[in-house]
């Protein structure tokens, strides 16, 4: 999934330079991953039945690696968008029964064991930065697009197998279940949760979409691609780290203090360029993005809120299809301008996390029982980046 996903981020100035793709339809195919991943996530939630099917599974493991070895075949944007819906769709339920399977298959194991599993997807986008970069030396945009469809093949094999989570039992209501424990209303913290991811939906997607294009305005064509390599390479053990830290700070002040950095890091190759600001971009980008998602679900699910989960995802999915589009005005002078807006947006997001500071209820009642003291996440909880939980909430 990390491949089938993220790999249109350095193939993108390959297909500027070699296609004539201009930068408002690069924006475009990245709004039609955006809107299909949605869809597909949304049918996750709606339909959890697709999610523990081995044999979705497996036909969307054909259609995502199907639809990377079809881009190349054509040179019509309608089409290159229709494939781009389709990996999205592809992409989101993959992950859904991922997460699911994780979940469900080693809530025995140490916590720390999903949290690396997630870094799959930051090994993914290493290793179609490392793919990219090593192809864009001897072939062309499309040879990119065939050898990663040819990764994505032999990834699909192990996952093929991939057991599906078992779906819910049962279980009988009694008279005690039904007692409701009076706790704080989380409604004012869950509206400032919510706006904060959404607005890192944007920010996020905006340098995730053309930060690779931006660094190669201002640096060597390969430092580009190996600046997503880099980008990869910090997101394999974020999720797993950030899990950890949540069980000596407080989730709020490591929301805020991610999304600071990582507002920093999106800014840097506007604002300085050079190769060494693009390095560590890629390092402070890839090390918070993962982070930020297991945090703020995290923070969702802890805050007891109706349909946290779904409606948070949602939320920064909405935020992800939107990124592109607000940036679509200011590239026709380039990417820098679109990554300062990005890293203004995500400067807001942080904003709005500050204010989820303020008397937060670290400690919530379980429905039925008192809480004496607020557990800190076990770390397959703060493992799933994406729309996973919502099938229990």
């Amino acid at each position: 999934m990390g491949v089938g996903r993220f790999v249109y981020t350095p193939i993108l100035p390959l297909m500027h330079a070699q296609v004539g793709l201009s930068a408002g339809a690069g924006a475009d195919l990245a709004t039609a991953n955006y809107v299909g991943y949605l869809v597909g996530a949304i049918a996750g939630i709606f339909l959890p039945q697709l999610v523990r099917s081995s044999a979705v599974l497996r036909g969307c493991l054909v259609v995502l690696t199907v639809s990377l070895a079809a881009m190349p075949m054509t040179h019509a944007t309608a089409v290159w968008l229709l494939l781009r819906l389709c990996a999205g769709v592809a992409s989101a339920l993959i992950f859904v029964f991922a997460a699911g399977s994780l979940l469900s298959h080693l809530r025995d194991h140490p916590a720390h064991l999903p949290g690396w599993a997630f870094g799959g997807v930051g090994a993914g986008i290493a290793l179609s930065g490392l793919l990219v970069l090593v192809v864009r030396s001897t072939a062309d945009w499309q040879a990119a697009w065939y050898a990663s469809a040819g990764l994505a093949a032999l990834l699909a094999i192990p996952s093929w197998f991939l057991r599906p989570e078992p779906a819910p039992r049962a279980v009988a209501s009694t008279p005690g279940a039904q007692r409701q424990t009076t706790g704080p209303r989380p409604h004012r913290w869950f509206t400032a949760l919510f706006a904060s991811y959404t607005l890192e939906g944007i920010g996020y997607i905006i340098a995730g979409t053309f930060l690779v294009a931006a660094i190669e305005q201002s640096s060597p064509g390969w430092i580009g691609s190996g600046a997503w390599v880099l980008v990869g390479l910090a997101a394999i053990p974020s999720s797993a780290l950030w899990a950890g830290l949540g069980r000596r700070w407080s989730r709020p002040d490591l929301l805020l203090a991610a999304l600071a950095v990582q507002a920093v890091g999106i800014a840097l190759p506007a604002l300085i360029g050079g190769v060494a600001a693009a390095l560590l971009s890629a390092v402070l980008f890839g090390a918070t993005f993962i982070g930020v998602s297991t945090l703020a679900l995290a923070t969702g699910a802890h805050l007891r809120f109706p349909r946290a989960v779904a409606l948070l995802t949602a939320g920064y999915s909405v935020g992800q299809i939107l990124g592109p589009l607000v940036a679509t005005p200011l590239l026709r002078h380039g990417y820098h301008q679109a990554l300062i807006l990005a890293a203004v947006v995500v400067l807001v997001a942080a904003l709005a996390a500050a204010l989820l500071r303020i008397g937060f209820p670290h400690h919530m009642p379980t429905p039925g029982h008192p809480v004496l003291r607020s557990e800190p996440a076990s770390g397959a909880q703060l493992a799933s980046v994406d729309t996973a939980e919502a099938q229990a909430d």
